[in-house]
């Protein structure tokens, strides 16, 4: 058998039959592949470039990585692929890594949640220089239930910045931040079109939050932030008539916050209830939904888009990424994770509320005594209350200093982040003890960050099983050597296996008998 055509072949190749050149073939993805029958037409082949001498069964045409998700997406961005590097919080999503990918012509988010507005605006400032004249780059707002002003002076730093994209995450229900960084700056073009000079995409796990995002922005709070001087009439009034979003990730099994629901049955859902809504509310443009969670793989990217993905968000995997910032100690760990060496632990933006959050479980201690605190919080009225023998415990083995020191460091903290928290606490018994508590929940992550290896039993790491299939799927190959996976290469290369998946599933609908070696990607260096 000859070998498959060369791309710009003008001359028609004989087919191919073997499962090793059926295989090469559909790696051939940028090519014209016609399905052809042998002389006895009970076997089907291959052949690639132009259309060949005899039966032809079936023909597909050149598949790039760029057509998988929504061009719709794509245009609205101002991007190649539709991809996003998802907004690892604390800044483990940097602005070197939303620099590169915005330069690849793909959509980054600085992870602004957890820093204090001077933080952010410091970041703002450095995307703003380096990426002077594109609109392909923006930065996370996160619901802080425990911090409602501090979320809403991040909503109008971002606005004051005229940051291009807002990535609103971990929302339960609308905030007047959400809100406002939606409807601010609302008008209507020469054709009537309502513009928005803010692209807001949305992160959802439920239906019921998804349809807040995929519906107007409620009356009360327009009308609220009207009264308050930050809308105008007008852009209220044009708020009522476009969703909150203009893009919806749906989030499944993820790192961070998550409520751990399967892709395969949640974004199909999310995907019905979008269509409902669209057609009963009749925008003009569909809301995008894009998927995250689980994806550290080609096969899982593939699968996504399959579902009706218009775009795919990754996270966990991006944090070995060489521009992560997150230290060399960790992305150590995180690299030997496999898929179930993940666990749930109490949030320390939400600690009050139960909420918990996906993390590293290999190599660290936080999840179980995180949730020591939680069930000595919920256990106990006071910090003074609590047992001697518990209390010695929480000191000797997490804290690893006593409650009064610990306080004292709180009080530090909330003083320049917001000095009504130690107002509350000094007269709310059981909130000075969740403060407390978070004193430790929240410096774990920052103990990861910095590569404190005194405290590597209490990292806490966000991650989901995708990145033990991502470490899988690299091991012995381009990938697994750290120095390599820089976040535009980790980008192409999912990209790049999800098309060749895609065209070999494909092929195999049209009844050739595509190898299971086809359904497998190695990655390469990708230009």
């Amino acid at each position: 058998m000859s070998a498959p055509t060369r791309p710009g072949s003008t001359e028609a190749q004989p087919p191919v039959f073997s499962p090793e050149t059926v295989t090469a073939c559909t790696r051939r993805i940028r090519e014209h592949v016609h399905i052809v029958t042998d002389s006895t037409r009970q076997a089907l082949g291959l052949s690639l470039g132009p259309r060949p001498a005899g039966e032809v069964v079936g023909t597909l045409p050149p598949l790039y990585p760029e057509w998988l998700g929504g061009r719709t997406f794509c245009e609205a961005h101002g991007i190649r692929f539709p991809y996003v590097a998802g907004e690892m919080a604390n800044g483990i999503a940097t602005t070197r890594m939303v620099t590169e990918m915005a330069r690849a012509e793909m959509l980054g988010f600085f992870g602004a949640a957890g820093l204090g507005p001077p933080e952010v605006e410091r970041a703002v400032r450095e995307l703003t220089v380096r990426l002077e004249g594109r609109t392909n780059w923006g930065v996370n707002l996160i619901h802080s239930p425990a911090e409602p002003e501090l979320e809403h002076r991040v909503a109008k730093l971002l606005l004051h910045h005229r940051v291009p994209c807002v990535s609103l995450s971990a929302y339960m229900e609308l905030t007047p931040a959400a809100v406002l960084c939606a409807a601010r700056g609302l008008r209507r073009d020469g054709d009537g079109r309502v513009l928005r000079p803010t692209r807001i995409l949305a992160k959802v796990s439920r239906p019921e939050v998804a349809e807040k995002f995929l519906s107007p922005a409620p009356p009360d709070l327009l009308r609220r932030l009207v009264e308050q001087g930050e809308l105008s009439a007008e852009e209220a009034e044009l708020a009522a008539l476009v969703p909150v979003a203009e893009d919806l990730t749906v989030e499944a099994d993820s790192g961070g916050h998550t409520d751990n629901r399967p892709l395969g049955a949640l974004l199909p859902r999310v995907l019905t209830l979008r269509d409902d809504i669209v057609r009963r509310l009749g925008y003009r443009r569909p809301v995008g939904i894009g998927a995250a969670g689980g994806l550290g793989t080609p096969a899982g990217v593939a699968a996504a888009f399959a579902l009706g993905a218009a775009y795919v968000v990754t996270g966990s995997v991006n944090q070995t990424a060489t521009e992560a910032g997150i230290s060399d100690d960790a992305k150590a760990m995180l690299a030997q994770a496999d898929v179930a060496d993940v666990a749930m632990a109490p949030a320390a933006d939400m600690f009050e509320l139960g909420v918990t959050l996906q993390v590293l479980r290999r190599g660290t201690l936080f999840a179980p005594r995180a949730a020591q605190l939680y069930a000595a919080y919920r256990a106990h009225p006071s910090l003074e209350e609590l047992p001697r023998e518990v209390r010695t415990k929480l000191e000797r083995d997490i804290l690893r200093a006593s409650v009064d020191e610990v306080w004292e460091r709180t009080k530090q903290f909330w003083a320049a982040r917001d000095p009504g928290q130690i107002t509350r606490a000094q007269s709310d018994p059981k909130h000075r003890m969740a403060l407390v508590f978070r004193w430790y929940l929240g410096n774990s992550s920052r103990w990861a960050i910095d590569g404190d290896t005194s405290r590597r039993a209490d990292y806490q790491i966000w991650c989901g099983p995708a990145m033990g299939a991502f470490n899988r799927w690299t091991a012995g190959g381009f990938l697994a050597e750290r120095a390599n996976r820089t976040v535009v290469q980790i980008a192409l290369n999912l990209l790049e296996g999800a098309a060749i998946l895609t065209r070999a599933h494909q092929l195999r609908t049209y009844g050739v008998p595509v190898p299971a070696a086809a359904f497998t990607y190695t990655p390469r260096r990708l230009a």
